[in-house]
């Protein structure tokens, strides 16, 4: 990364008159509004060449002083996405148990979650996402990286639409803990696992919860001052 500030002309797009504007934006949500997580999952395969563009548009994302605390790993071996399936559904048999509490396993219940994720198995791919908690110089010393969490979250969002973008579904699946996620991946302790994105084409039977439908009107997420 650079030490030094240096400025570099911007290049922005041709402006767009108002109307032109609300039209693209209101297409934009149009598209969005598509989206939906779904858990059914075709196993067509997707060109590794789709899922690089979708991470290189993640890596575009802005980050706290610009330090990028993000990697992605991207499976498509089927012997790991089986591990990875068996330690998931480890963790989320103990969650189901008891160990994520009534409250929240109530809250799931309109959702349909389980225990089994075959998804895990069935798509092409899994996108592990994990977050670095601090960078390392040459010399092995360490340097905080700073608003972790925002960052990465907002690289999420880009993949995720990214992704829709190109055509694909995605589910968000986070087991918890997700500790095994560096071991079987051979990720650092630096690295903290976020995310499982499960992404490929939905299977022709694939549905959505209805209650994932309703979301919350404009009054209620947007202030106008």
């Amino acid at each position: 990364m650079p030490h030094e500030y240096k400025a570099i002309a911007l290049n922005p797009p041709a402006p767009m008159a108002d109307a032109e504007m609300e039209r693209t934006s209101r297409a934009y949500l149009e598209k969005m509004a598509s989206r939906h997580s779904v858990r059914e999952f075709s196993d067509r395969p997707v060109p590794l060449a789709v899922i690089e563009a979708c991470i290189a548009t993640a890596g575009r994302a802005p980050s706290g002083a610009n330090q990028q605390p993000w990697h992605f790993v991207a499976v498509q071996d089927t012997d790991m996405k089986a591990r990875i399936r068996e330690a998931a559904e480890a963790e989320e048999a103990a969650f189901y148990a008891g160990g994520g509490g009534d409250e929240w396993i109530a809250a799931l219940e309109p959702l349909g979650t389980g225990v089994e994720k075959p998804h895990l198995t069935t798509a092409p791919w899994l996108i592990v996402i994990f977050a670095k908690r601090y960078g390392k110089r040459a010399d092995g010393s360490r340097y905080k990286h700073y608003y972790v969490p925002e960052s990465v979250g907002i690289a999420t969002g880009f993949l995720i639409s990214a992704l829709h973008h190109a055509g694909l579904s995605c589910l968000t699946h986070t087991p918890n803990p997700m500790k095994f996620l560096n071991s079987l991946l051979g990720r650092p302790k630096s690295e903290k696992p976020v995310m499982i994105l499960v992404v490929g084409h939905p299977d022709k039977g694939a549905v959505y919860p209805a209650a994932s439908a309703v979301k919350k009107p404009m009054a209620e997420i947007l202030s106008v001052r």
